[in-house]
């Protein structure tokens, strides 16, 4: 028997006392954060913003098995917000989607969540009406079965099935109008509530994770009531995967007491913030360089790699990575980064095959 098969869903129970304490300590941190990025002044609020949504849209979209170019992603939440950067690339279509919903969620917090929001997200999300090679229906409830499977194919093992088809369009009216009316919950509470009822109706055809996931955003903007994001819950579910999917299958296959679900959400959301004071610091540190820099020419392709370095660089900077990376020549390659050692931002380790460089 799945959760919604219970006699009194969707009326779920857990241990008020132990979440209080734990939603005490969550509405605490959130407090210093927002404290803290008032003390750091505008542009290092901008940064740590577009860092976190950045986080959110790739992290969210990995999670279901999609790899997104970070930098188109950064390159289209600034667009929008309206925040410089150097080295903005044009966007593909599906990145455009996913940001459209991801800002349209947190900066349009206050808007009520109704089916025809839902159905625009779910359109921006598959602008071809495809999901890799099959026809899906977007934009409307699923029509079909919905089953929650990993193995290969012909040996699946289910892990879950979503309520009948016939039953979405009630089941989501139930819950819509629960996320707008029920106001005695508090936010943060809500937005646990709000991620486990969505994923399990599943009311499309594909997509389900990541609009729960932004749903789960938006709620929690309302509870920060501020559209500024300054840690992506969807960085850190991403890193928790199997346990997030471990813990969702055992609630939907439990009882309305969903005591264990809210917990880990909750431990998960302050692990999520845990990562802000790092993510400050890496803004901090960027901010202070283009700051010390800023009568130095740099190239584009220069200004691409130098912030690469100071973000989420992996492995070491070679001329051939350098080459790959910004798509140029390995002699062009190396005079770049010949003249960044020149200009004193760069220096050099090793010598011949082994040679690599890093930021001074």
């Amino acid at each position: 028997m799945y959760i919604y098969e219970q006699k009194n869903w969707p009326q779920f129970t857990w241990d008020a006392e132990l979440i209080t304490k734990i939603i005490g300590l969550v509405r605490y941190r959130q407090g210093q954060i927002l404290g803290q990025m008032q003390v750091l002044g505008f542009r290092i609020q901008e940064e740590t913003m577009l860092k976190a949504l950045t986080m959110d849209v790739v992290k969210s979209s990995e999670i279901e098995g999609e790899l997104l170019n970070p930098e188109q992603v950064r390159s289209s939440i600034a667009r929008r917000l309206g925040i410089e950067i150097a080295g903005a690339l044009p966007v593909e279509r599906d990145v455009e989607g996913i940001v459209e919903m991801m800002l349209d969620a947190t900066q349009g917090y206050d808007t009520a969540l109704t089916d025809e929001r839902l159905f625009n997200w779910h359109a921006a999300l598959f602008p071809t009406g495809r999901s890799g090679m099959y026809k899906i229906k977007t934009a409307d409830w699923r029509d079909d079965v919905m089953q929650v499977t990993s193995g290969a194919m012909g040996k699946e093992t289910v892990h879950f099935e979503a309520p009948f088809a016939s039953k979405v369009p009630s089941e989501m009216n139930a819950f819509l109008d629960w996320i707008e009316k029920y106001t005695d919950l508090d936010a943060v509470l809500k937005a646990g509530l709000a991620h486990l009822w969505f994923i399990t109706i599943h009311p499309f055809d594909d997509g389900n994770g990541r609009i729960a996931r932004a749903i789960t955003d938006m709620l929690l903007a309302r509870a920060d009531k501020s559209p500024q994001r300054f840690y992506s819950m969807s960085a850190q579910i991403q890193i928790e995967r199997n346990i997030y999917y471990d813990i969702l299958e055992k609630t939907q296959k439990g009882n309305l007491d969903i005591t264990a679900w809210l917990i880990w959400f909750l431990d998960c959301l302050m692990r999520s913030m845990e990562q802000t004071d790092e993510t400050v610091k890496k803004t901090m540190a960027r901010a202070q360089f283009w700051e010390t820099n800023k009568d130095t020419l740099f190239n584009a392709r220069q200004q691409k790699i130098l912030q690469l370095l100071m973000d989420d660089f992996f492995g070491i900077l070679s001329v051939s990575k350098y080459a790959k990376i910004v798509k140029t020549s390995t002699d062009t390659a190396l005079r770049d980064l010949q003249d960044l050692i020149k200009k004193n931002v760069l220096e050099q380790q090793g010598s011949g095959r082994s040679t690599s460089y890093k930021l001074k």
